[in-house]
């Protein structure tokens, strides 16, 4: 997605640490800025249907339950 914004065609909802960069070299703009507020999470993309590995699982409850 953010390779298709940087060829102009299109917007794209990505992670701020992606596009700062870009966005820094006037590359990119940010729209519907008051629309994104910031989240200080983690973001995590994984198939919920595979049945996940059990280190992997306690990564995941680590981050979860990180104060």
């Amino acid at each position: 997605m953010l390779n298709a914004a940087l060829a102009g065609l299109g917007l794209a909802y990505v992670p701020d640490d992606l596009t700062q960069p870009h966005i820094d070299k006037g590359l990119l703009k940010r729209v519907l800025e008051d629309w994104c507020p910031p989240y200080p999470g983690y973001h995590l993309y994984y198939p919920s249907r595979r049945q996940s590995s059990p280190a992997f699982a306690l990564l995941v409850d680590a981050l979860r339950f990180r104060g």
